[in-house]
């Protein structure tokens, strides 16, 4: 197996997760408490890449972030020249677009599941919102926010089409384990490919199974309370 790919993804998503839950909470709590009209567009722009083809994605997130555009112009005045594309800095941030649904709409759900009077009864108590998010809702929906992260883990991990056309194929920076097999494929190499893709089954299987097994212990205890 290639080793080398498999600590890339793992590296990859657990970077897209953690950057995910800073990004994806407040986005998450906005899109459950806010009652703007035009809200029903945020959420459609936040789920488009689940309908949306991660080729065509990966397109235009490398258009996106190109030497000569704004962004990869920025970056490379911040980082002395260096560029986004076939790198693992723009591969991070194509992941991080790619996996946004499966974190917030997991966390906005478990955000509608709290109930209004809890919330309420802290804001008549004079608890800021602020603190109201961390010490009610945040507790309350932590089934939610550990499904969404661990999602959007499990989903990272497999990126093929968007890590494709975003990041290459360029050993130890940007080639994951899904690309890894689609080179033991196509070398005609069955055995690895068949090695590497068990792994990533048996890691995909377990990362689900200890997700919905925890969501059941957790609301479990809850009711037993």
């Amino acid at each position: 197996m290639d080793w080398q790919a498999i600590w890339l993804s793992v590296r990859l998503a657990a970077s897209t997760t953690a950057i995910l839950l800073v990004l994806g909470l407040p986005v998450a709590y906005w899109l459950t408490y806010s009652e703007r009209r035009w809200k029903f567009l945020v959420e459609a722009l936040v789920a488009l890449p689940l309908v949306l083809p991660p080729t065509v994605l990966g397109f235009y997130v490398l258009m996106a972030m190109g030497p000569r555009s704004p962004i990869g112009a920025l970056y490379g005045k911040l980082t002395g020249g260096m560029i986004l594309p076939f790198s693992f800095q723009g591969l991070l941030l194509a992941s991080v677009l790619y996996s946004l649904p499966f974190t917030v709409q997991p966390v906005a759900a478990a955000f509608a599941g709290v109930d209004k009077k809890l919330i309420e009864a802290s804001w008549c108590l004079g608890v800021s919102r602020l603190a109201t998010f961390r010490r009610v809702i945040v507790p309350l929906a932590l089934p939610g926010i550990a499904t969404g992260a661990i999602l959007s883990f499990a989903h990272t991990l497999g990126e093929f089409g968007v890590v494709l056309m975003v990041g290459g194929n360029i050993a130890g920076v940007t080639r994951t384990v899904s690309i890894s097999i689609y080179d033991q494929v196509q070398s005609l190499d069955y055995t690895a490919a068949g090695q590497t893709a068990l792994f990533l089954l048996l890691v995909s299987f377990a990362v689900l199974a200890i997700t919905y097994g925890l969501q059941r212990r957790v609301w479990g205890v809850w009711r037993i309370r």
